[in-house]
């Protein structure tokens, strides 16, 4: 293979990551924009939808169509509990005492994940196709392009839902002032646990995707780690930058790879996050934020 081959091979196979990592950061996003609150338990949330769908389709031997239903079922469940439970109670506190709910949140997750499913490594039933897909000489891992087309869909779904819809602009209208939202007799309340809903799902078929290509683990988590580079990379408030964002930093990852040893690959997404916040603090396509007192 050609050195320019193996490049647009890694390049294709990095942005086609990249496509699921923006409908991870898109749940970050939307519950951020709601209450202003950064779920740092995301990443758990993810994997122990993934976990859903192996008891499911596994353990109960459903099967993987009604694996996913139950997995997104159970999920959005979670998530309003959550959001009731941990979250609600907590909004108008400092922005510091949710972040570090949300972390106890994880961690709850974790150890419950780790008392019910132990440790070990789990194989999923695939529900993506293992044949690969050939763009001219070009390989493409099968799982990956499939995980791909599925997660760019659904996120140009949700991104053309959320403009277009009531429930889209009641959430835009509580992102840009929950007092004024409540005025206008918005329940905000309720847009934020949509909002949690919106990210129970994201989450969910992520987690499943993620799964499927690699395989099901407690640490299946830690993948929304390099999501947070996407999200600062595209700015905490654009949903729609984060497409974009989750395609330059899967790219930026697999060229890294690529190019330099393994470790680099994972400090490279924060470095670049880092360069764009020294530059824009909002990010490249958030916009600042204005006061007015």
């Amino acid at each position: 293979m050609s050195p320019v081959q193996l490049f647009l091979e890694y390049s294709i196979v990095g942005i086609a990551s990249g496509g699921i990592y923006a409908l991870i950061a898109l749940g970050i996003i939307v519950i951020y924009k709601s209450s202003r609150t950064f779920n740092f338990a995301m990443g758990e949330m993810m994997m122990l939808s993934a976990y859903f769908f192996y008891a499911a389709a596994v353990t109960f031997a459903l099967g993987p169509v009604l694996g996913v239903i139950v997995a997104l079922i159970c999920s959005i469940v979670i998530a309003l509990v959550i959001e009731r439970v941990a979250i609600r109670p907590m909004l108008g506190r400092p922005f510091i005492s949710v972040v570090m709910v949300t972390f106890g949140v994880g961690s709850i997750i974790r150890g419950v994940v780790g008392m019910v499913w132990g440790p070990s490594d789990l194989q999923i039933p695939a529900i993506l196709s293992r044949s690969p897909v050939m763009l001219g000489d070009i390989f493409v891992p099968g799982k990956t392009a499939r995980g791909f087309a599925i997660a760019v869909v659904i996120v140009v779904a949700l991104i053309a839902y959320l403009r277009y819809s009531r429930a889209g602009v009641a959430l835009r209208a509580t992102a840009a002032s929950a007092i004024t939202a409540y005025s206008m007799g918005i329940n905000v309340r309720n847009v934020i646990a949509f909002a949690w809903v919106i990210a129970a799902v994201t989450g969910c078929i992520s987690g499943i995707l993620m799964a499927n290509i690699n395989s099901l683990t407690p640490h299946l988590g830690l993948v929304a780690l390099n999501v947070l580079a996407v999200v600062i990379l595209g700015g905490m408030g654009s949903i729609s930058g984060v497409l974009v964002a989750g395609f330059i930093i899967g790219w930026l990852e697999a060229i890294t790879g690529l190019f330099l040893p393994t470790g680099f690959r994972e400090i490279t997404p924060y470095i670049l996050a880092l360069i764009i916040l020294l530059v824009r603090p909002n990010g490249l396509f958030g916009s600042k934020e204005v006061e007015r007192i």
